[in-house]
């Protein structure tokens, strides 16, 4: 009897603890050595120009675990909503074709509402406000400033490109948004 009250007393301890999330079998992964921190890409910062050469905007780009992290300053742009991408080539000569297309290694369709994309270089909307200054924060789970296939440091770089309309996120190749009015060059 006492033996089997301590093979419930046993199962119910071993149910409680995965209730709670906990498991028997592993302990919780250790944090990052000081190495693996170490050799986690530099922070990049990217200055973005208008087409007459005019400072816009800074973008700063930061490697996280789980993709890229982009926290901006635009500063005289126009008022409403645009769409922001990272395009394939950096070079920023106006009108900013020299950029070329959008960032897409993989080869997808463009979009997040079309079911074979989206591209890499795709990005949420920005919207604007009337006073044409803007902070914001997006996330890009594709990208990366390490080494792989989702880089933007490979061999010539990439740009980041403010377009005049918003990206209607469906669109091929580029959303339908229009003209190229902000970029900034991202190079090793």
């Amino acid at each position: 009897m006492k033996a089997a009250h301590r093979s419930l007393h046993l199962v119910a301890l071993l149910a409680a603890g995965l209730a709670l999330g906990q498991s028997s079998s592993a302990p919780p992964p250790p944090p990052p050595s000081r190495a693996e921190r170490a050799a986690a890409p530099s922070p990049r910062s990217v200055e973005l120009k208008d087409q007459k050469g005019k400072v816009v905007g800074t973008v700063l780009l930061v490697e996280t675990p789980h993709g890229l992290l982009l926290r901006g300053t635009l500063n005289g742009l126009p008022p409403g909503t645009h769409a922001i991408h990272f395009h394939e080539t950096g070079k920023c000569e106006p009108p900013f074709q020299t950029a070329g297309g959008h960032f897409n290694p993989a080869r997808k369709a463009h979009g997040m509402l079309d079911p074979a994309g989206p591209h890499a270089g795709d990005l949420p909307n920005l919207v604007v406000p009337k006073d044409g200054k803007l902070d914001f924060e997006l996330f890009a789970e594709a990208l990366t400033l390490g080494d792989g296939p989702n880089t933007l440091l490979d061999a010539d770089g990439t740009a980041l490109v403010i377009h005049a309309k918003p990206d209607d996120y469906r669109t091929q190749p580029s959303g339908d948004a229009g003209e190229r009015i902000a970029c900034g060059v991202i190079t090793r």
